[in-house]
């Protein structure tokens, strides 16, 4: 119990404010996320639909918010980037292939009682890992939030970004105005409370902007009516080379929605099952191929603002994902939406993912564990885009530092 609120299997009013309340930062928050995944940004909204639904009424924490999220987007995008152009009909295919592949590794997982494989990624690999993610995604978006336009289309995202930066003179006002407004905004938001929905506000402002003005730089283009129809017309013969970068997502994209739901069991003193957190997971993953997305994962802002905002139940897992679902058919209307804005949106959501302070920490308390974290960290920068790589070198040098400790029994642990 926190602050006088019990948890329980029971739908309550808080869960539908709670549901709703996420929804409303869920729909333009998935649609950039599909954007950094590299897929046209509807398909966002198909991958917030029923996983929030099919992830409620079998996960484990009452708080836990499903969709699409930053760094499980960046490893897509690298698992997909060598097989085919981003927002292409192939590539789309290929990420639904890929969400099923998550999906399934993560079921069985959870029902092999495997969960604790959750806990056998070392910290010092994660903190790496999420702070070379981090720049990484925030590089990702530079150009797009100054409306850079000549990028080089060879450059990686560091020199992507990198030649964005050094040539302002290829910047559009009206991009990096809204991109600038838009993380004012959010980030303001933060600060006045926790539920003020900067996103919302940023978004909407935006899209009556662009409206008025006639908005001439990029936008979301396009966005099909009605519901996504499933398909098994999928790229199969692609299967053998999604297995690994599948499995990797799977395991790594958990350990974000462990993390979260721990907390929060801990601070409801309340027990928490990573073997039916995987299996919901896993049936959001699977929910997501069926309506068309991608690769999906617990988002820790979005269970936050659930927490804050009253839910008491699962239920309100449902209700997100009801109400983006509800939504769909009138998507088209974020037609004219500024692309800056969905850039500002993942500029916002991941900064604080950028920590290297803990990693400077560890060096002086562990000069072995800091060099695993350094080095995962340079393995994601070096091998973006496949930064599910990294993570396996990564994993692979932490183990080798632990079996070296073990055979070492003098050195300090």
């Amino acid at each position: 119990m926190v602050a006088g609120r019990p948890t329980s299997h029971a739908f309550s009013v808080r869960d539908i404010v709670a549901g709703v309340s996420v929804a409303l930062l869920l729909i333009p928050q998935s649609m950039a996320y599909a954007e950094l995944a590299g897929l046209p940004p509807h398909v966002g909204l198909y991958a917030a639909a029923l996983p929030p639904i099919a992830a409620a009424f079998s996960a484990s924490s009452p708080y836990l918010q499903t969709g699409p999220v930053a760094l499980t987007a960046l490893l897509t995008l690298g698992a997909l980037l060598p097989l085919a152009s981003t927002g292409t009909p192939e590539y789309v295919a290929l990420a639904v292939l890929l969400a099923m592949v998550v999906g399934v590794t993560r079921v069985l997982v959870g029902l092999l009682r495997s969960g604790g494989v959750a806990y056998l990624m070392s910290q010092p690999v994660l903190m790496g890992f999420t702070s070379g993610a981090g720049l990484l995604i925030l590089s990702s978006q530079l150009p797009g939030a100054l409306g850079a336009s000549g990028v080089p289309s060879d450059a990686g995202v560091l020199q992507s970004a990198t030649w964005a930066l050094a040539n302002p003179g290829s910047w559009e006002i009206a991009s990096l105005v809204l991109a600038a407004g838009t993380v004012a905004v959010i980030l303001g938001g933060r600060r006045i409370h926790p539920l003020v929905p900067g996103v919302l506000i940023a978004t909407g402002a935006g899209l009556v902007w662009s409206i008025a003005t006639g908005y001439g730089g990029p936008t979301v283009g396009e966005v099909p009516r009605g519901f996504p129809t499933p398909s098994l017309d999928l790229p199969w013969r692609s299967l053998p080379v999604l297995l690994v970068p599948g499995i990797v997502i799977a395991l790594v994209g958990f350990a974000e929605a462990a993390s979260i739901a721990r907390t929060f069991a801990a601070q409801d003193r309340a027990p928490w099952d990573p073997n039916k957190e995987f299996i919901g997971q896993g049936l959001a993953n699977l929910a997501s191929a069926a309506s068309g997305g991608f690769p999906v994962g617990g988002s820790f802002s979005r269970s936050s603002i659930n927490h804050l905002a009253g839910a008491t139940s699962r239920w309100s897992g449902a209700i997100t994902g009801l109400v983006v679902l509800a939504f769909l058919p009138i998507a088209f209307v974020l037609t004219p939406l500024p692309r800056a804005i969905l850039s500002a949106i993942v500029i916002s959501a991941v900064a604080s993912l950028v920590k290297l302070r803990p990693l400077l920490r560890l060096i002086k308390i562990s000069p072995l564990q800091a060099m695993v974290g350094w080095a995962t960290f340079g393995f994601t920068l070096i091998l973006a885009p496949r930064v599910d790589q990294a993570v396996l070198l990564g994993v692979v040098l932490a183990l080798g530092v632990h079996a070296w400790r073990e055979m070492q029994p003098s050195l300090e642990h």
